[in-house]
Order: C-alpha cells, then sequence, then structure tokens
C-alpha cells in the first residue's frame, strides 16, 4: 500500500496533515493540484491547501475547527499563530430526528452483520450476570489514613498468596480523601469507592476503614448495599488489637473463596469499554482515535458497550454527539452534559475552550475544535444510549456518554468506576498511566511505538500504510486476548495502576 506524506481527512477540508516532516519548497500533489510548502511543516501539523481568507472558517473533518485570523496562503503552515477559536460559553443545539433516523438505519446494518456471529472471550461469570475479565483481589481504603496499613497487606500477599488461574493478583486503591471532606465532593469521594467495591474484576474485596473518619464505615456500608459477604469483607481498623494480622486473614480467606473461579466462554458482547485519549497529536484523529471509533461501531454491533468521557474535549464537537443520540430523551440528556460541563468552568471563571495543552499543540493540535473533532471519533458512528453522571454505573448496551473531566487519572478512574472492564487509550506522545483496568495504548504514529514498546501496546500508525480492514482485525484479537487473560496490557506487566478522583474547584 502507498505510503503518504500527508493526509486530507475529508473531501471538503481546506487543510491537509503532515504525516512526515514536510521541508519547505517541498512540492506535494492534492486532489490534481501541484502545492509548493511555503514554511517546515512539522509531522502532525496542518497545511493549507485552498487560499483561506481573514475569519474564513478553517476545515478540518468536514467541519470547522476555527477560523483564520489573518489570510491564510495556499501551502502556508496553519496552526495555533494563525488560527482562533469559534468556540464561546453559549451554543445552541438542535434535535433533528432525519439524521438520527439515518444513524439508525447504518447501526442496524453493523448489527445484521455479527447476528449469530459474535465472538467469545473467556472470563469470569459473577453471581449477579456481570463478567469479569480478570480475577483480582482489591483493597478499597475508605480514608487515605490507612493507606500504608494497605500498602503493607499487598506486599504481605504478593509474597504468600500465589498467582493461579484462579487469581490475578491484588491491588490496593489508595487515596487521600475520605474525611474533612464537604457536601457532593464526599458523596463524589464515597461513590466512586463503592462504585469500585462492586467492580466485575475484582473476585474478592477488603474495604478498609480506620472507623473515625467522615466516611464512616457504617455509612459507607450502606451505600455499598447488597454484596456477596462471602467476597466483601469490611474490617475497622481501630477496633482490633493487631489490624495486619486480622487483614492477613480475611485475604487468605477471600483467597480461598476464589480458588473456585474459573474462566469460561461468555460472548464478547458482554464487555464494558472505556476510551480515552492522552498527549495527542495530529494524527490522533486520523488514526488511533478513528481504529478505536471502528472497534466501538463494531463492539456495539455485537450488543456490546463503549463508554466515552472527557466532556471538555467533545466541546465544539457535541453537535455530532447529539445527532447520534438513540431518541429525544437521550438527545436532551446530552445538551445538560455538555451545559453543565460549561457551567463548571464558568463557576470557576475559567474560559471553557481553553485547551488544548502545551503538548497538543506540538503536536499539531491548534484549537479545542480540532482537539474535539479528533477525540470523538473515539465513538464511531454508534448510536448514544445513555448519559451517565459521574460515579453512576452503566445501565444500558451501546455507546454512553460519562460526565467526567480531560484529566487522564481521573476520568479512566471514573471509567472504572461506571463498570468498563478495560479502556483503550490512544495517545501521539505517549503515556505510561494505567487504571485499576487493562489500560491498552494506541500509539497515532509508528515512531511513537518502536520508541517505546514498553508503554505501547498497538501501533494504529499502521493504518498509514497498511489496509485500514487488516488494521481492525488485529486490533480486534488483540482486544479478545487481552479479555481473556491471555495477553496482558503493558500498563499491567510494568505494574503501572492508580487512580485520582474529580474535585470541585479543580479545572481539570
Amino acid at each position: 500500500m502507498q505510503t503518504y506524506s500527508f493526509v486530507k481527512v475529508h473531501p471538503e477540508d481546506s487543510v491537509a496533515v503532515a504525516v512526515q516532516n514536510l521541508a519547505a519548497s517541498t512540492v506535494v500533489e492534492v486532489d490534481g493540484r501541484s502545492i509548493t510548502l511555503l514554511s517546515d511543516i512539522p509531522f502532525g501539523h496542518k497545511f493549507a491547501i485552498k487560499p483561506i481568507a481573514k475569519d474564513e472558517p478553517i476545515i478540518k473533518y468536514g467541519a470547522p475547527i476555527g477560523s483564520a485570523q489573518t489570510d491564510i496562503a495556499i501551502g502556508e503552515h496553519v496552526h495555533a499563530s494563525n488560527i482562533r477559536t469559534l468556540l464561546s460559553e453559549k451554543a445552541e443545539y438542535h434535535y433533528d430526528k432525519n439524521l438520527a433516523d439515518l444513524f439508525q438505519t447504518k447501526a442496524k446494518e453493523r448489527q445484521a452483520k455479527w447476528e449469530g456471529k459474535v465472538p467469545s472471550i473467556k472470563a469470569f461469570r459473577r453471581e449477579n450476570g456481570s463478567i469479569g475479565i480478570r480475577n483480582e483481589l482489591w483493597i478499597v481504603p475508605t480514608v487515605g489514613c490507612v493507606n500504608k496499613i494497605a500498602e503493607n497487606l499487598v506486599a504481605w500477599a504478593n509474597t504468600n498468596l500465589a498467582k493461579a488461574d484462579f487469581y490475578d493478583g491484588i491491588h490496593v486503591w489508595a487515596h487521600p480523601y475520605g474525611c474533612s471532606q464537604l457536601g457532593d465532593d464526599h458523596e463524589a469521594t464515597r461513590t466512586i469507592l463503592s462504585d469500585l467495591v462492586h467492580h466485575p474484576n475484582a473476585g474478592a474485596v477488603l474495604v478498609l476503614s480506620l472507623g473515625c473518619e467522615n466516611n464512616t464505615p457504617e455509612s459507607f456500608r450502606a451505600l455499598v448495599g447488597k454484596v456477596d459477604e462471602k467476597r466483601v469483607r469490611f474490617l475497622t481498623t481501630q477496633e482490633v488489637s493487631d489490624e495486619l494480622a486480622e487483614s492477613k486473614k480475611i485475604l487468605s480467606d477471600l483467597y480461598e473463596v476464589m480458588r473456585q473461579d474459573r474462566r469460561e466462554d461468555v460472548g464478547m458482547d458482554n464487555l464494558v469499554v472505556g476510551f480515552k485519549c492522552g498527549g495527542s497529536d495530529g494524527l490522533s484523529g486520523i488514526t488511533a482515535n478513528p481504529l478505536v471509533g471502528r472497534f466501538c461501531d463494531e463492539l456495539t454491533a455485537m450488543g456490546g458497550t463503549g463508554l466515552l468521557t472527557e466532556v471538555p474535549e467533545m466541546f465544539g464537537a457535541e453537535q455530532l454527539l447529539m445527532n447520534r443520540a438513540a431518541n429525544e430523551d437521550v438527545y436532551a440528556q446530552t445538551v445538560k452534559l455538555i451545559d453543565d460541563f460549561k457551567q463548571y468552568f464558568v463557576k470557576h471563571e475559567q474560559v471553557v475552550y481553553e485547551n488544548p495543552s502545551p503538548g497538543n499543540k506540538a503536536g499539531g493540535i491548534s484549537t479545542l475544535e480540532d482537539k474535539s473533532l479528533g477525540c470523538i471519533q473515539k465513538g464511531g458512528q454508534a448510536i448514544v444510549t445513555d448519559v451517565l453522571s459521574y460515579g453512576q454505573r452503566v445501565q444500558k448496551r451501546g455507546l454512553n456518554l460519562l460526565s467526567g473531566p480531560g484529566n487522564d487519572i481521573v476520568s479512566t478512574t471514573a471509567l472504572t468506576a461506571a463498570g468498563c472492564h478495560i479502556i483503550l487509550f490512544t495517545t501521539g506522545r505517549g503515556t505510561p498511566l494505567g487504571a485499576p483496568v487493562p489500560t491498552v495504548k494506541i500509539s497515532s504514529n509508528s515512531e511513537l511505538a518502536a520508541k517505546k514498546p514498553n508503554w505501547i501496546d498497538f501501533d494504529a500508525g499502521r493504518l498509514l500504510t497498511e489496509e485500514a480492514d487488516t488494521v481492525l482485525s488485529d486490533f480486534l484479537s488483540l482486544i479478545k486476548a487481552v479479555a481473556s487473560g491471555e495477553t496482558l496490557a503493558k500498563n499491567e506487566e510494568n505494574g503501572y495502576a492508580e487512580i485520582s478522583l474529580f474535585k470541585d474547584g479543580v479545572i481539570l
């Protein structure tokens, strides 16, 4: 297959994206027309393929990513110095039923392809009907004061509880909260911790408390609600003379309960998969995010579930998501999701469109619209079936939108808490982080995959040189292998897994 020096994403675009460093005076052929580049165009950056007048919208992905600050000539570098955002704190949205019906028709066509042919994975069946793709022991502290106790217990377990087919290891989800918090902020912490107790990748859980914290053991146990008492145990350390000895006994008992667990064949339609991007570059919206989007289309067509979050990185592209709402009620929920997050910025006197990050800009992303239009590619063309608040667990199959910030660790924690078995994390610049669930890193470019093989699980840069169906097939095989426990995600191999909670008053 031909190797390209640039990509024009959509037929109506007024810019193209360099997929290798292009020197000034290089001549490229775009739509049968020779264009001489007027300056160096770094990898991932844009150049004009038609004259763009001052204040004229600049089109990428077939949609405006901003407007020109000055007249821009053919072949000129198009970036932060000559493009401005078109976003504002307020926007009007319109429900288009005809367009929604068109997306529904296409979704049904994809579903027909998988009818009776849904592939299987090997997973652990839970008593409540859900599945887990890992069978781990989790320690959930109710307050940061017991973190070090929990870490000592993990070190003990790693020496004394042997890895086995039924047991994938132990983790503590340490955090500094659970006390001296107020109102909604306190309840958000409690909700996320409760979600983790219920997560299906945990074969058993020890909830570890101090005893005098605001997040009292009694109130937290009531919030957690009904559990399998053989698999979820509670310990208040102030109530026992030797908290380590008591905890070790509980962990040993839980390990024995897990001994009966075995993987079995289940349909891939049982998977709940989260979608996230971080350290994006100019190719993220061209290779990695569209690859994840195609996976999302296939997964939801099978009957599976996808979750898309990072609400600030929907700004400027939200209407495209709204067009795919399953019905007018879901459309209204999506509008509220966007407006509420905008008001979060306004409340703290922050500019709604103050994004992308310096690293994003260095990678070729110029405005929030540019970033958002690439970001939402991860949702493919799937129908949006539900909208979840922060801390809410998934209820409906299909593509769900989850309220959460762009911050990588906070949003991957929120995806985990919502019930994701696995997270697909696209990146153009690389990141080592991992959530409490397998966090598969997909590089937008092959250079990153070659440079950071200890971070990157899959190279989506292959889309520039290989057939898209081949790359998708290989990607599906990887996800099946990770879900079945045959392959560990790189974050699991490295032992990189952590949580972080959304804090009111902090712009993320």
